[in-house]
């Protein structure tokens, strides 16, 4: 297979994977500000969502003070917000559009009918409308996206580019998620919250659960109230939790060594330590060691994999 090729494939699943998440971060932190909460605290959420993903100085460079309606504007529809749900899923079809031969046709119109569907339905206002009803919509594409992949692809290396792609950007993204929420409740909600906030402490780790589509996972692992590091557990160290690192890794680790062949190359040998390491820790170890320094290394190591991934076998960056 070209690099050319690779690395559209690989960049289209990134993309696409990368719209549900910041939809799934956006419904929740939404939802989330509904309930009866201080101001400070409910400012806290969007500011959060902001600086997972990196864009807080670029958001307060174009906006200035921090609203609800103005994050979901930025993280929706601006075009010059490289990670704005709309850029990535014009990206996801114009990487699509440049490997159409190597795509079956149902994944071809599946990411093209989701960027013109997309299009229209925020040209008739329907995020306005019901903001919550738009993020579904994304996520069902994304997922339509994935199952006609797995459908209908040859198990080849396209297929194994695609899902690489895919799995790389979701531990990315799960574990900016733990280390921006935990953070916020070691340090800046307990110093704002009020007696009547103290409640919001359950609707946080649900909150944090639900954007990962996993609260009902907890509550069937663990049958018991929502404990912070048995979310951390489930999130991090779980291989049976679509979306926690460990479960990641694994898929990384498997579709690395399908393209390779071997477990001898680089990358492979990166991303074998980092998924032993998930493996044989315990959750107690990570806590006692510090989950914001361990998240910051597993950030750290996660891109360079996606590095070495590029200089191995896709254009190099």
């Amino acid at each position: 297979m070209l690099s050319r090729t690779a690395d559209h494939l690989f960049w289209m699943s990134r993309y696409t994977e990368r719209a549900e998440n910041t939809a799934r971060m956006l419904d929740v932190n939404y939802q989330t500000s509904l309930l009866p909460q201080s101001a400070a605290v409910a400012e806290l959420g969007w500011q959060g969502l902001l600086k997972i993903s990196e864009l807080l100085p670029s958001y307060q460079a174009l906006y200035g003070d921090i609203t609800p309606q103005k994050v979901i504007e930025f993280m929706v529809k601006d075009e010059d917000n490289p990670s704005s749900i709309l850029s990535c899923l014009k990206a996801a079809r114009e990487n699509a559009r440049a490997v159409r031969g190597t795509l079956t046709t149902e994944v071809w119109e599946t990411q093209n009918q989701t960027w013109l569907e997309a299009k229209r339905l925020l040209a008739q206002g329907e995020l306005e409308r019901d903001p919550s009803q738009f993020f579904e919509w994304v996520k069902f594409r994304s997922h339509l996206s994935r199952g006609v992949t797995v459908g209908t692809m040859l198990i080849d290396e396209a297929l194994h580019f695609m899902r690489l792609g895919t799995f790389l950007e979701r531990g990315d993204n799960t574990a900016r998620l733990l280390d921006v929420k935990f953070h916020a409740v070691e340090s800046d909600f307990f110093g704002l919250a009020n007696d009547q906030d103290q409640e919001y402490d359950f609707y946080h780790w649900s909150a944090i659960l639900r954007s990962v589509s996993g609260f009902e996972i907890y509550r069937k692992v663990y049958r018991d109230v929502i404990q912070p590091d048995r979310v951390a557990e489930l999130l991090v160290l779980r291989h049976d939790m679509p979306r926690a690192l460990r479960a990641c890794m694994d898929e990384v680790v498997h579709n690395l060594e399908r393209v390779c062949g071997s477990k001898d190359c680089p990358s492979c040998r990166l991303a074998g330590k980092l998924r032993a390491e998930l493996q044989f820790t315990s959750i107690d170890e990570i806590l006692a060691n510090g989950l914001h320094a361990f998240l910051t290394q597993f950030l750290d190591r996660i891109n360079l994999i996606g590095a070495e991934v590029s200089r191995e076998f896709l254009i190099p960056s």
